[in-house]
């Protein structure tokens, strides 16, 4: 795996300093990307700079598959918040506070037993040359310290599941050394893939399913229909708050809203019926056609998951697929609800999704909605409806929102 640096302006080495501290972090599937491997790497830098920007101003080097993440007069808090920001940066598989020492043996002896201070168990050595020029083996390395720590602290070695592992890496210029990480979100970097916009309700599976399409590289955007002007602002507030949580994985994030409750009072008295449900989400689709072409978004996201309501039946997707020339993904299809609950808890979207509110889409609705929508009966409602031009006027309608995660609201 090779690297190479990465900053908007030339970053010029200094002179390693014993015992500095920095972030060293893994990389995941961009190292395979082969000739476009520098263009996802410069994204995967500019993101982590831009991740971190609230906390500090940092270098990114580019070393042998890895980044070194540098800050001037950094101390370790300063350190610990930028590794634990980076692991929400998609791309990054494994976020280390490490020390960058000098590459001799003293320096590397010195935080090694500096490290392991303190430290009650087992513990095993392992380390990894990226130059292979330093005098000693990977082997030799990890038997000297492993050796030096077990004499000073009396730490028993254990190879096979150590309760502590001491990693140290030698690289070009200096030498890290770490013990533990904090995993990263994996994927493709944020912007890779292409924008697209997401249909965000309140509840728990739309921001599944926007995460995990920006860890398959898509910049998302956010459309949420609100029932007002008959229903209270909750659900905006929801959709806020969820939309602030999911911009710790991309930053920038936009949330538009559109007013929808008149455009459903219309669906219902075109005599809908059943169909009432498939035509809101007919509507809502070909909105978030309208928007997301003014967007530049190529595709439309949604939290449809096979089977999981009756509007989510193979025949019901088919029928909204008709409603828009737009790609719609759905990333949540194969995914049953506790699997998507499970991660909807790990992005920490959840307990908001929880919240209770009044989602537009319950209103109005029939008390039984049909499972095999046909095309041709939905045609027929949306062309009492002029669809097309009521789709354009909602879209006209929409008011820009901006949620910010975390520490950059305040910067």
């Amino acid at each position: 795996m090779t690297t190479l640096d990465v900053a908007p302006t030339v970053v010029r080495e200094q002179s390693p300093v014993d015992g500095e501290p920095c972030v060293l972090l893994k990389l995941g599937e961009v190292v395979l990307k082969g000739k476009n491997r520098e263009q996802f790497e410069r994204r995967l830098a500019d993101n982590v700079r831009t991740a971190v920007r609230p906390i500090a101003r940092v270098d990114v080097i580019r070393r042998h598959g890895v980044f070194i993440v540098r800050t001037k007069d950094a101390d370790v808090a300063v350190v610990d918040r930028l590794a634990q920001r980076i692991t929400d940066v998609m791309g990054i598989v494994w976020a280390h506070r490490a020390w960058r020492v000098g590459k001799d043996l003293a320096s590397v002896e010195r935080a090694a037993l500096e490290l392991m201070d303190g430290r009650v168990g087992s513990f095993a050595v392992r380390s990894r040359r990226r130059d292979k020029r330093f005098p000693m083996t990977s082997t030799e390395l990890d038997r000297h310290i492993g050796a030096l720590v077990g004499g000073k602290y009396g730490q028993p070695v254990k190879l096979k599941n150590p309760e502590h592992t001491l990693s140290i890496e030698v690289d070009r210029d200096e030498v890290f050394v770490f013990s533990g990480g904090l995993p990263g979100q994996g994927g493709l970097p944020v912007g890779m893939s292409g924008r697209a916009l997401v249909l965000m309700s309140g509840g728990i599976d739309s921001p599944v399913a926007a995460y995990r399409m920006m860890r398959r590289g898509l910049r998302v955007d956010y459309l949420h229909f609100s029932g007002m002007p008959f229903t209270g602002p909750e659900s905006i507030y929801k959709a806020y708050a969820l939309v602030r949580e999911l911009d710790k994985f991309q930053g920038g994030s936009r949330l538009f809203v559109v007013p929808f409750g008149k455009a459903q009072q219309q669906i219902k008295s075109s005599g809908a019926d059943r169909l009432a449900v498939i035509a809101q989400r007919r509507l809502m689709l070909r909105t978030g056609e309208v928007l997301a072409r003014r967007l530049r978004g190529a595709a439309l996201i949604t939290g449809d998951a096979l089977g999981q309501v009756s509007s989510q039946t193979l025949a019901n997707m088919t029928a909204l697929d008709d409603a828009a020339e737009l790609p719609i993904l759905r990333p949540l299809v194969g995914m049953d609800k506790i699997e998507i609950m499970d991660q909807a808890r790990r992005i920490r979207t959840l307990s908001i999704s929880e919240l209770p509110d009044e989602d537009c889409c319950t209103m109005l609705a029939p008390r039984r909605a049909e499972t095999r929508a046909k095309i041709a009966d939905l045609r027929q409602i949306e062309k009492r409806l002029d669809v097309g031009e009521l789709a354009d006027q909602l879209a006209a309608s929409v008011q820009e929102h901006r949620p910010v995660y975390g520490d950059a609201a305040a910067s």
